[in-house]
């Protein structure tokens, strides 16, 4: 239990229109001061202020983006903070005026990092970049995150490696608690510095502990947020032990908040979290995998470097995801990524990030049509296929 509320709420509502039949599956509404996102939602990672590879204008017309994230840790490394407040925040920045979503930070010092100092007060590291010193304190997050100025701003966190013990996960658990607090007392303190509001999630943690994400989630629910994030998933536990703890946690988080699972997935967990009840993902791998020639699609995965598509003169993708989709053949796009042309990357790019939104998409409308778990049960299998 704790005293502490956020108190500083108003400007992002959301709105539950429908839970499937057979599923706890939800189709609702976020509005946010940049606009609205429809959920179940997919936010393409735009880490450094642009999603890799990706045009502004592709984002917003060719793949359909509704939210974007932008990262805490390597916005303030680079361009850094001096720069942002002179531009008026991201949104001026790199000119995207749809919702966006800040991460704290809290994986990338844990996981990019290497050298890092942790104590009660914060997290000293190294910069990945040059080696330089650094601290970052719950405080300092959040004023990092208020200078960037996304929509929806996330608690500064740890995030303990899948494989922790139980005694080190209650540890890093009651180390995040005491930061929430800290994040929610400067958050409450602290005025948005560009006139719209900011909304900031808290992030469920406990490995793969039951009664850590039960003792996590009801610690979460007290501080009455405008959202939750569920961290510390897919992270290198198996796949069924991530789906367990999302309905340990889902059974406690409120039916009206919005909940977010982070840096989840393939097409298959995210079809899985929606059936159990989450209403926002992001992930690199649309992006990561097409830069390494891997394609999703209704039917399946394809790996594009493979000599089978070398005479496939047939579309990328009949279904028309995006323009490219129609516009080239398999046999073109496997040319490109045999001649490590640019360009390969960036088409298979815009075409997975195009299908990941067509998905959670198709999925919402199943779920308004009450057929998403028969949807679901059809999906799955050929999801995974190899072509």
């Amino acid at each position: 239990m704790t005293d502490i509320k956020v108190t500083r709420k108003g400007g992002l509502t959301f709105q539950k229109f429908h839970t499937a039949k057979d599923s706890e599956a939800r189709a609702g509404l976020i509005q946010t001061d940049h606009g609205p996102i429809e959920t179940p939602i997919f936010m393409p990672v735009g880490t450094v202020g642009s999603v890799k590879g990706v045009h502004l204008h592709e984002i917003k017309e060719e793949i359909g983006a509704q939210i974007i994230l932008g990262n805490t840790y390597h916005l303030y490394l680079r361009p850094g903070l001096e720069i942002l407040r002179k531009a008026g925040g991201l949104h001026k920045f790199n000119g995207f005026d749809r919702p966006m979503l800040t991460d704290s930070g809290g994986f990338q010092v844990f996981s990019l990092t290497g050298i890092r100092k942790l104590t009660a007060e914060g997290c000293e590291f190294r910069s990945h970049i040059d080696g330089s010193k650094h601290f970052f304190t719950p405080e300092k997050v959040m004023d990092i995150e208020r200078v960037i100025g996304a929509d929806i701003m996330m608690a500064f966190d740890e995030c303990p490696p899948g494989t922790a013990d139980y005694s080190y996960a209650k540890k890093s658990l009651h180390l995040t608690h005491d930061w929430l607090k800290r994040c929610i007392t400067r958050f409450n303190e602290t005025e948005p510095l560009y006139g719209y509001h900011q909304a900031l999630f808290p992030i469920v943690q406990g490995c793969v502990y039951k009664d850590l994400r039960q003792e996590s989630a009801k610690f979460m629910t007290d501080v009455d947020a405008e959202g939750y994030a569920i961290g510390g998933l897919a992270v290198g536990e198996p796949a069924e032990q991530m789906y367990e703890m999302i309905e340990v946690v889902n059974e406690i988080l409120p039916q009206e908040k919005p909940r977010y699972l982070m840096g989840v997935g393939t097409p298959v967990n995210i079809l899985e979290a929606i059936d159990r009840g989450v209403d926002m993902f992001d992930c690199v791998m649309p992006t990561r995998n097409g830069r390494n020639a891997m394609l999703f699609t209704a039917e399946g995965i394809i790996n594009m470097r493979n000599a089978k598509w070398a005479d496939d003169f047939s579309p990328i993708d009949e279904m028309g995801h995006c323009s490219a989709d129609l516009q080239y053949s398999k046999a073109y796009l496997h040319h490109l990524f045999k001649a490590k042309e640019l360009l390969a990357m960036q088409i298979a790019s815009i075409h997975n990030l195009a299908f990941y939104l067509w998905l959670v998409k198709e999925a919402r409308k199943h779920i308004l049509d009450d057929t998403f778990a028969e949807w679901k049960k059809m999906m799955i299998p050929r999801l995974s296929n190899r072509l």
